[in-house]
């Protein structure tokens, strides 16, 4: 499929408006004299000068790639009412929802004033409404961005990481102007960007923005000819200092369990020669890893992979299913001595990629109850102290990452935020090549529509208007940092009458609290059917 299309949308859309406007003067204008002809003169030259300024104009770049169609779409948003643009009843479980946080997003994006007068639009004593419990004696919100430091004993080179990240997405998946936004975003406002499984590409090197590298299953950047893990071209690829984390993906929340695959029609020979694979197919990330097949080869993969990045933090990014796994690959750290450097967390509600409905909808674990179980599993080992979490999984607003950090987040990872940021209007049309803003598309009429400086400058002010608003809520709880954030912090309604806590819905584990005999009910099944030496179950 020719993705490189010389006539791309702008100039389609432009010609039909030419064709239209000749019509209507040899149909509807019989006499040369007439005013109907003066008129429609003028109409055209106005309208021709409007497709021009829409043209060379850099800030929506929809506008860039439809113009003067593209107009009609933000006259309807500025005639629909205020409080369908931004809320609505989620018809699958009744809670309250943001319509479609772009408003938030775009909004700090541009820096635009966010605040709101006559009070929350949600309905506080519907089921399922959530607060943050505020303190009566507050502090005052701290001016300086929030880090985490990521590394454990073993690692030679931690790394300061802001509590808030670009989630992974792969350049192939995004246009390469895409990646350059976000990067260079990244390197403006101080925060890790997530390559996706896609590869390290040069739009990510580029502008010298920080890099967490993601390596799946297909091993892309690091694989043989094969598609096997190659350990010499990881480690040639790793020694870039602009890496600086090293992130193995099990799964994710849009499919986990089925692997990643980008269409043939967005595998372009430049993504070929990227990723190493062949042309005209489908590239498909297996579902499972072939460089290891039990928890005890993980973690000893996970350790080879500590050793031939030079000492750099390693970890990984599952979204939960079995417990007794993830029980298995604790089992197999108590065995070995051997800890990751953090753990990403995804919860099935993220993704922003494309995936079969049946998984988006019903596989895999939720956040909440993912990263809950994650962090109390590694406090009941009694190595959460040194293993960082994340967490990803529908993450766009302060009050997301507060409940994520309530549950045990250390830092929070976001894709569709900045995805918005970028200027996003969700089309549904990632998979098509023909996203009309040029985020996900390998067509480069349509991502030259995408204006990098611009949209760059828009990620670096989402990520700081979001943490400022962090370091508010923060401020207002009465604490210093948000990873103070405990579970009484947040409330939830489950009756009209009746009030409980995230330390109710999502009790705590004692520390070690699965070294000894009398393991908790909770998790006495799963650890009793979890082996160091098997993904599968004991009997």
């Amino acid at each position: 499929m020719l993705l490189t299309r010389p006539f791309g949308p702008r100039y389609v859309t432009l010609t039909g408006f030419a064709v239209a406007s000749i019509l209507f003067l040899i149909f509807f204008v019989d006499d040369p004299h007439s005013p109907l002809l003066f008129a429609g003169l003028a109409l055209c030259c106005a309208f021709t000068a409007l497709g021009i300024l829409d043209l060379i104009q850099t800030r929506h770049a929809v506008l860039r790639n439809y113009p003067i169609a593209a107009h009609l779409r933000f006259i309807l948003e500025a005639i629909r009412p205020e409080m369908r643009q931004y809320f609505f009843e989620d018809e699958k479980n009744g809670m309250p929802f943001s319509r479609d946080k772009r408003a938030i997003v775009y909004q700090r994006a541009k820096l635009q004033l966010q605040s709101r007068p006559f009070g929350t639009v949600y309905d506080v004593y519907a089921d399922g409404f959530e607060w943050m419990n505020h303190s009566m004696s507050p502090t005052p919100p701290d001016e300086a961005p929030f880090r985490v430091t990521v590394g454990g004993p073993e690692c030679l080179h931690p790394y300061s990481a802001s509590v808030f990240n670009i989630s992974a997405m792969s350049f192939g998946s995004l246009s390469a102007n895409a990646i350059r936004a976000l990067n260079k975003g990244a390197k403006m406002g101080g925060f890790a960007h997530d390559t996706g499984e896609g590869g390290y590409s040069p739009y990510h090197r580029e502008n010298g923005g920080d890099i967490t590298w993601e390596l799946g299953s297909g091993y892309f950047g690091a694989r043989n000819l094969d598609g096997t893990f190659s350990a010499e071209k990881f480690a040639a690829a790793a020694a870039n200092p602009q890496i600086k984390m090293i992130e193995v993906k099990m799964s994710q929340g849009a499919k986990p369990g089925h692997g990643g695959v980008l269409p043939a029609a967005k595998v372009t020979e430049e993504i070929s020669q990227i990723r190493g694979v062949a042309m005209g197919q489908d590239c498909i990330s297996p579902s499972s890893h072939s460089a290891f097949s039990t928890p005890l080869e993980f973690v000893h993969f996970l350790a080879k992979l500590r050793e031939l990045s030079g000492g750099k933090p390693v970890g990984f990014k599952l979204c939960i299913g079995h417990e007794w796994e993830f029980l298995a690959v604790c089992k197999a750290m108590l065995k070995t001595g051997i800890y990751p450097d953090f753990i990403v967390v995804d919860g099935k509600e993220g993704g922003t990629g494309a995936a079969p409905l049946e998984f988006a909808d019903h596989i895999g674990k939720p956040l909440r109850e993912g990263l809950s179980f994650v962090h109390n599993a590694l406090v009941g080992i009694g190595a959460r102290e040194r293993i960082r979490v994340g967490a990803s999984g529908k993450i766009v607003n302060a009050f997301d990452m507060v409940r994520a950090m309530a549950l045990g987040a250390d830092w929070c990872n976001s894709a569709r935020g900045f995805m918005f940021a970028l200027g996003c209007i969700q089309s549904q049309s990632c998979h098509t090549d023909r996203c009309p803003t040029g985020v996900a598309t390998q067509d480069v009429s349509r991502q030259r529509a995408l204006v990098v400086g611009d949209k760059a400058a828009r990620v670096a002010n989402f990520h700081k208007a979001t943490l400022q608003s962090l370091s508010e809520l923060t401020a207002a709880a009465g604490l210093a940092h948000p990873t103070q954030f405990s579970r009484a912090h947040i409330s939830r309604r489950v009756s009209p009458s009746e009030v409980v806590t995230f330390a109710d819905l999502y009790p705590a584990l004692a520390p070690g609290a699965l070294l000894g005999d009398a393991v908790p009910e909770r998790y006495r099944q799963a650890w009793n059917m979890a082996d160091a030496e098997s993904f599968r179950p004991l009997a």
